[in-house]
């Protein structure tokens, strides 16, 4: 088996990635196309077909399509972002404190500072504070997207300084999932779910390094987890952490993660994105992105990302706390601040999980699509005129 080197691996996942957000986009877009023509009304039958799945008497679970997708496809997209967290803290670009400072500071101001925005911004909103976490999150694939467009003029190590961030940010994101959005908790079901995590850390202690079982095994935990009030798609974070890196030889993570990307970057997401980004602007006014709970959303993404990332980056780097990578400036980390305030995916995600009640999820969506335009069109012009020296660094 040939083996890649980290960063062969590197520059693999971010071309991936990179083309898994533009496939993204394309799906946002067609999305927004229909909910905004005749076709809505089909589009919303469409997507609340139910759909039942029955193990005789023992199993029987009964969903739309719209929450199948999100709770069923995107637990493959949890378990690979569980595999890249494993790969990246244990042999990646996180392995050392050294390497994994400055994405650290900047991750953790790029969540706690939308956050606040947003909580400034509702406090007068009591029913929408729960929507806090909503503009902390940001979307990779759409960030990594819009760098390829950009092409040589941004260096690969802003590229993996993104990277390093928004899986950090992930981990935060999981926590949050976890630890807030969890509701009527079935302890008896929980408790079953120790059954197959009992059998997926056998498997890891035994060397196991075929995929089947860990995904039989994966499927039971997913189900109890479901039943059990906690959000299903935590079981394929749990699962990616007992796959083993190694097994003489063989690279089990390491197969699964390459394996597993494309399905994710170019069909997993954009179905979720197609089935979540359509909010019909139909008599809409200014009113509607002004509204506390869209402007809070938008301001923590837009205003607060760039605060939180540059403001923390520059004083961990004034402070001689951790250092930029070598080719890139402020300037840049500027620029990657606001393409940070992409949160599309896993903003919409967590507004789905806040919200229940219709006006508040086309709220989010106001929120999350416009914020996202804005900090997308204001990265894009940022690293746009970074000026290069003929060295490669970067005048600041």
């Amino acid at each position: 088996m040939t083996l890649l080197t980290s960063t062969e691996r590197l520059r693999a996942f971010i071309a991936s990635e990179s083309a898994g957000g533009i496939v993204l986009i394309v799906a946002a877009a067609v999305a927004l196309a229909i909910a905004n023509s005749a076709l809505l009304p089909a589009y919303e039958a469409f997507l609340a077909t139910p759909v039942v799945f029955s193990a005789g008497s023992l199993v029987a679970i009964d969903k739309p399509l719209l929450l199948w997708i999100n709770d069923g496809l995107m637990a493959l997209f949890f378990f690979l972002i569980g595999l890249e967290v494993k790969r990246e803290i244990v042999t990646g670009q996180l392995r050392s404190w050294k390497q994994a400072s400055l994405p650290v500071y900047a991750a953790i101001g790029g969540m706690v500072v939308p956050a606040l925005v947003f909580v400034g911004l509702n406090l007068g909103s009591p029913e929408n504070l729960r929507g806090w976490a909503i503009p902390a999150a940001t979307d990779i694939a759409f960030a990594l997207g819009l760098l390829a467009l950009l092409g040589s003029r941004v260096p690969v190590a802003l590229k993996a300084l993104l990277l390093a961030i928004a899986i950090i940010d992930d981990i935060g994101a999981i926590a949050i999932i976890a630890l807030f959005y969890t509701e009527n908790m079935n302890l008896g079901a929980l408790a079953l779910a120790l059954v197959p995590a009992a059998g997926l850390l056998l498997l890891n202690r035994a060397g196991v390094a075929r995929s089947i079982p860990y995904f039989l095994l994966a499927a039971f935990l997913w189900i109890c987890v479901l039943k059990s009030g906690v959000h299903a798609t935590l079981a394929g974070v749990a699962t990616a952490m007992f796959v083993p890196i190694a097994v003489g030889d063989e690279r089990p993570l390491e197969r699964l993660e390459h394996a597993l990307h494309p399905w994710v970057a170019f069909l997993i997401l954009p179905i979720f994105a197609f089935a979540n980004a359509g909010v019909s602007f139909a008599g809409a006014g200014i009113d509607a992105l002004l509204a506390p709970l869209s402007l809070g959303i938008a301001a923590g993404l837009v205003v607060g990302k760039q605060l939180g990332i540059f403001g923390a980056c520059w004083l961990a780097v004034k402070s001689g706390l951790a250092t930029l990578p070598a080719g890139v400036g402020l300037r840049h980390v500027y620029g990657l601040s606001c393409l940070a305030g992409i949160g599309f995916t896993m903003s919409l995600f967590i507004g789905n999980l806040a919200f229940v009640d219709p006006g508040q999820i086309a709220a989010v969506k106001f929120g999350v699509l416009g914020g996202s335009l804005v900090s997308a069109l204001a990265g894009i012009l940022v690293l746009r005129f970074a000026v290069r020296r003929a060295d490669g660094t970067v005048t600041i």
